[in-house]
Formats: structure tokens, C-alpha cells, sequence
């Protein structure tokens, strides 16, 4: 593990790091939501050098983890079409469904690719006018802006076999949903802020009214986010609730307007599935019906609905009730080469970074299934 004080930034960190412990008074739980930040934290056992009233929980804030098992089943339903090219970003072609994962379907014969953007998607599309090109759209509020500027293009060059099949999810109704209904207590959040660098703050700001909770946003380096855990404890001391942007490099209060355009142009927001938690009110992007032409899930006559959420440890871990090392699959029937759940395969996932950087020694929590 890369400990804090081989950053190069560690004398910084030091400061903060005494500032925070000067300040905490009281007992609080902070949780991050991005996946970004939480490995940055395991990597760097940020929080092993907190003082011990502070508690550090990881929310579901890794797009992958929390796509359903059901979507998967229909990605590899559409894969399996003979006159479909699918494709998708790299880390969804592991990811457990009911029926296997995209990897599988692609070894089973199917023609599944990994690209790094929807524009290559819409390249392909121009080139096999013969197949039909499936775009499988996963993300946060960071991703669905390049999906609508791609349909758009699409739509602009007149593709009749360019499609997406949407699963964006929305981060504030998720962190709604945790300060609701979930048994883990969070006092305060650590906000994405590559996600608030799209939107703007708020639908954050409307979270700190309603709920009185701190929301820090800032960024992945070990300074911004113990910076941002100082900015939350101090809000706590003093009882206040409102929401700060210490990544003032990156987030504007109006987020990114042109971004913002692109995505009022092109989707919805709908009711959205997500692994482990359920269906969340207005949580998803689909596309309008305007753009019924490049959607995947209209295109292809598909058997598969929504089913009932059995993820219960991936949900856990989630939304901050375990830790990974307490789940009774964790580093046994689920490791990276060998994934139970998505948390595991995902680039971002709390289980892959606890597993790569700290297999740690929290007792295992009584199985609920996966």
C-alpha cells in the first residue's frame, strides 16, 4: 500500500491532517461518493490516519457496481444477436448477470468490443451499414453528456443502425435514498466532483435543506479529499449543513451549461434499478421519444424486465453498512478473477480496491445471500 507519507504532497497532508484532529469533537460517519475517492483512500490508508472518532464509508459511487443484473441480461441478450456488433467501456464485460457476463457471450461467439468512446461506436456504425451497432451507455452524469453529443451525430449523419442501451444513473436521488431508508448513519457526504462539474450544485443544495447534512464536493488526490473531510467536520462541529466546493478548480455553481443543453436535449430522467438498492425514483436517463429511433431496448425485442433485488451484500457494502472484508464472500468464492459481484470487477469498486490494497482484518458479517 501506498501509505500518506510517500505522497508528494505529505507535509500538506501532515497539516490537515492535525487541523482535522484539533477540530473533531464529536463522532460522525463521512461518506464518499465516487469510486475515484474511494480507492484513493484505500491506496493511500487515508482512512487509517484519521483520529478515531472519524468514520469513512463507501457510497455507490461506481456506475458499474451498481448496473443490475437484469441490464446485464439484456446486453447479453442483444450480444447474442448475430447481426449485432456490441460494444461497451472495458469494465462491463466481467460483470455478473443472471446469465453470465459479456465476456462469455463474446467467447460463445457473439461479436462484444471494448472501446473507449461512444464516438467509435457511431465509426463503426458508418463502416458496417450491414449490422447493427449497440452502444451500452453506463456512467454517472459524467458519461451522458458524450452518449447525447454521439446520438446526435448519429442523428446528424442519418444511422439507422446506431443504437444505445441506456443504464446512466443519477447520483442525488441515490444519496437521498441512503439518507432514508438505509441502517447506516451518514453525517456528511464527500461529493463527486467530476459529476458536479457537469451539473452544478443544486439538486446538492435542495440535499442540505431537506435532510441538514454537510455535502463537500471535491476531487481524487489524497489533499483534496482530506481537505474535503476537514470542510465536512468542520461544518459538523458547528452544526451547520450546506454545501461547500473546496474543488473550486474544477466545479462551478452552474456546473457545465453546454453539457447540461446536450442532456435536456436528448434524455429523460425515469425510475432506474440499481444493484443492490433497488428501484430508485428518478435515478436514470432514457432517451425522449424523439430519439426512439437509437434506442436499443425499443429496437430489439427483449424478453427480459426488471427482477427482484438479490444483491443484498453487494448493497451493503454499497451503501455503507459493511465494509468489504465483512462480507463472507469477500477474498473467497468472490476475488477479482472469480467476481460475485460487480464491486469486485469494476475498476472503481470498493471490493477490488480492498482486495488489491487492503485486505483487512474486519470480522465477517452474517450472510444475507448475494
Amino acid at each position: 500500500m501506498k501509505y500518506l507519507h510517500e505522497y508528494r504532497d505529505a507535509g500538506l497532508v501532515r497539516q490537515l491532517l492535525r487541523m482535522i484532529e484539533q477540530t473533531v469533537r464529536g463522532r460522525w460517519s463521512i461518506m464518499e461518493v465516487c469510486g475515484g475517492q474511494t480507492h484513493s483512500i484505500i491506496k493511500h490508508g487515508i482512512d487509517q490516519q484519521l483520529p478515531s472518532g472519524l468514520t469513512l464509508l463507501h457510497g455507490p459511487g461506481c456506475p458499474v457496481c451498481v448496473t443490475p443484473s437484469a441490464t446485464v441480461d439484456r446486453a447479453i441478450e442483444i450480444a447474442g444477436d448475430q447481426r449485432v456488433i456490441f460494444t461497451t467501456f472495458g469494465d462491463m464485460l466481467r460483470v455478473p448477470g443472471s446469465r453470465g457476463d459479456l465476456m462469455t457471450a463474446r467467447a460463445r461467439g457473439a461479436d462484444v468490443r471494448m472501446l473507449y468512446s461512444p464516438f467509435e461506436a457511431v465509426r463503426l456504425a458508418v463502416a458496417n451499414p450491414e449490422r447493427e451497432v449497440v452502444f451500452f451507455a453506463i456512467g454517472f452524469e459524467t458519461t451522458a453528456p458524450v452518449v447525447a453529443s454521439a446520438i446526435l451525430q448519429a442523428q446528424q449523419q442519418r444511422l439507422t443502425n446506431f443504437s444505445i442501451l441506456a443504464a446512466q444513473v443519477r447520483i442525488p436521488p441515490a444519496m437521498a435514498v441512503i439518507l432514508e431508508s438505509l441502517p447506516c448513519k451518514v453525517d456528511a457526504f464527500l461529493a463527486p466532483g467530476h459529476v458536479c462539474a457537469v451539473t452544478g450544485i443544486e439538486e446538492y443544495r435542495e440535499l442540505t435543506e431537506r435532510y441538514h447534512v454537510p455535502i463537500v464536493i471535491t476531487g481524487f488526490e489524497p489533499v483534496d479529499i482530506i481537505q474535503g473531510i476537514r470542510a465536512a467536520v468542520l461544518q459538523l462541529e458547528r452544526r451547520a449543513a450546506f454545501v461547500q466546493i473546496p474543488y473550486s478548480r474544477v466545479v462551478r455553481v452552474s456546473g457545465n451549461e453546454l453539457a447540461k443543453q446536450r442532456m435536456a436535449q436528448v434524455y429523460r430522467t425515469v425510475d432506474r434499478q440499481w444493484r443492490g438498492l433497488g428501484t430508485i425514483p428518478q435515478s436514470g436517463y432514457a432517451l425522449r421519444d424523439e430519439f426512439a429511433a437509437f434506442d436499443a431496448e425499443r429496437r430489439f425485442q427483449l424478453s427480459i424486465s426488471d427482477g427482484p433485488m438479490t444483491d443484498l451484500n453487494c448493497g451493503q457494502v454499497l451503501t455503507g453498512v459493511i465494509k468489504p472484508a465483512q462480507c463472507p464472500h469477500f477474498a473467497t468464492d468472490c476475488t477479482p478473477d472469480s467476481p460475485v459481484g460487480p464491486p469486485m470487477v469494476s475498476s472503481e469498486g470498493v471490493c477490488a480496491a480492498y482486495y488489491r490494497y487492503a485486505q483487512r482484518g474486519e470480522k465477517p458479517a452474517t450472510s444475507h445471500g448475494s
